[in-house]
């Protein structure tokens, strides 16, 4: 992945560009570079009488930015990042090293486009208006004669909590639930580790290590966590009178049908 960034060696130019010849040669838009500029990601250029000429290090810098928005870095980020390397106190290839660990999955969950056929398999069920429960449920997209499912565990956990008597829609709002708290928690936590990063307390020298670690603790942490709450939250469910009231209720609903 480092060596996907590895940056051609250019032939020297000795005169240097014009800012249009720098953007002829780079296929980037001179209102572009001056942007880059601005935002301190591309060095400036040298001034010679009234003319700004550019060298093949700005071309190469310019093939750096293009490689890290590729890579879905914002162009405030990319102008941190290279001042950074100017100055000394980042290495390129090092940072490039944690980087990939860090976009490395944490689940195996990756979107499928399915046929119907597939669909019925992948749900584990088939029956009349199942696939429009479930594009209702937002659970699956219909892409022409083919249909996109963007996680086919939520789907499979939904199609269970079905089989059990919880219908699709609920098992969605649920799982909204989840993602909004969720992403919550996970904000906190980065904003905890990168504190705690600044302070010393966490070593990340040995990334590697580190961020495997995190993807097997992290996910068993939650896990657990959410169990004993779970479980807790059952127990004065139960110790409330609330569980007794509710399936009483349920029962006179199901006469009344």
């Amino acid at each position: 992945m480092i060596a996907a960034i590895a940056l051609p060696t250019t032939n020297e130019n000795t005169t240097g560009y014009t800012i249009d010849e720098l953007a002829a040669k780079t296929r980037v838009p001179s209102r572009t570079i001056r942007f880059y500029q601005s935002k301190g990601a591309l060095q400036a250029p040298e001034i010679r009488g009234r003319v700004a000429y550019y060298s093949d290090a700005h071309v190469e810098r310019l093939e750096l930015i293009a490689k890290l928005h590729d890579r879905g870095l914002r162009i405030d980020a990319i102008g941190d990042l290279v001042k950074r390397i100017d100055r000394g106190e980042l290495d390129l290839a090092e940072w490039l090293g944690v980087e990939a660990e860090m976009q490395t999955p944490w689940a195996s969950d990756q979107p499928r486009t399915v046929s119907e056929s597939e669909l019925y398999e992948l749900a584990g069920a088939q029956r009349p208006g199942l696939i429009a429960a479930l594009t209702h449920a937002k659970l699956v997209e219909r892409r022409g004669e083919v249909y996109l499912v963007p996680s086919p565990a939520l789907l499979q956990t939904a199609m269970k909590l079905e089989a059990a008597g919880v219908d699709l829609d609920t098992a969605t709002d649920a799982s909204d639930v989840l993602r909004k708290h969720l992403g919550r928690a996970v904000g906190d936590l980065i904003g905890l580790f990168t504190s705690r990063v600044k302070d010393g307390a966490v070593d990340v020298n040995e990334s590697g290590k580190l961020f495997e670690t995190l993807r097997g603790a992290g996910p068993e942490a939650v896990r657990l966590l959410f169990a004993r709450a779970m479980e807790k939250a059952l127990r004065d469910l139960i110790a409330s009178g609330k569980m007794a009231s509710l399936s009483a209720h349920a029962k006179r609903k199901r006469k009344t049908r």
